[in-house]
């Protein structure tokens, strides 16, 4: 393995399709629950763009924060995310039905030193499906999991460019754009029109178990 690659060896896939689906504000709230650790730290978060550097403010003063002081909230949130980080509504059960059908993994976008605090938050809820947390592209990611197997893959995200990044690195997958209704992701990218978007997990679940009955999607890799 190439120094930075992330090792996946010992994930192991069954005989079966494939969900990979993104950790925060798709699995498990973030923007919510961050706001609230703003505040109990003094701060407030302005949703002027779908960024976190550039949009906390103090509460005492409105003065923002700067960038440096931002990342290291963020870094303090993750530290804690077991105390602050909630479910959405009726993930649990959903991904636990569609279990039954297929390998679920999750592919969180977070530093590999929070992963113990995301996976026990994770196993305390029942999610107990593999994790991968890096901060690497996940179109690549995605690849190497389901090579040139031949059942259906679903990827699954509220990020437009992780979404796009599967896109162009994994044909026939079915691309699911699901987010929530926060003011924040009025600001998020517009993802392509070959994107579908999943208003809740009960029409995520719909369109997955639509995909794994057809075991088959037209869309394909651009070529390079």
């Amino acid at each position: 393995m190439a120094s930075g690659e992330l090792d996946i060896s010992h994930i192991r896939l069954g005989e079966r399709p494939l969900i990979v689906c993104d950790v925060d504000d798709v699995v498990l709230q973030f923007i919510g629950p961050f706001q609230l650790f703003l505040q109990s730290q003094g701060h407030a978060f302005l949703p002027r763009s779908f960024r976190l550097h550039g949009n906390i403010v103090s509460q005492a003063d409105g003065v923002e924060i700067e960038d440096q002081e931002v990342s290291r909230l963020i870094e303090e949130f993750f530290e804690a995310q077991e105390l602050w980080q909630t479910p959405l509504d009726r993930v649990v059960e959903t991904l636990d039905r569609l279990s039954e059908e297929a390998d679920i993994l999750f592919l969180t976008a977070m530093r590999p030193r929070f992963q113990d605090q995301r996976r026990r938050l994770l196993d305390r809820m029942g999610l107990l499906f593999p994790l991968l947390a890096t901060e690497q592209p996940k179109g690549p990611i995605v690849h190497a999991l389901h090579a040139s197997r031949s059942l259906p893959v679903v990827f699954i995200d509220d990020m437009a460019r992780n979404l796009h990044s599967v896109r162009d690195h994994v044909a026939d997958c079915l691309l699911i754009h699901l987010m929530p209704n926060s003011p924040v992701h009025r600001f998020a990218p517009a993802v392509a029109d070959d994107i579908t978007r999943a208003t809740d997990w009960t029409h995520a679940a719909e369109l997955i178990e639509a995909h794994l009955v057809s075991g088959t999607f037209t869309r394909a890799v651009p070529a390079a």
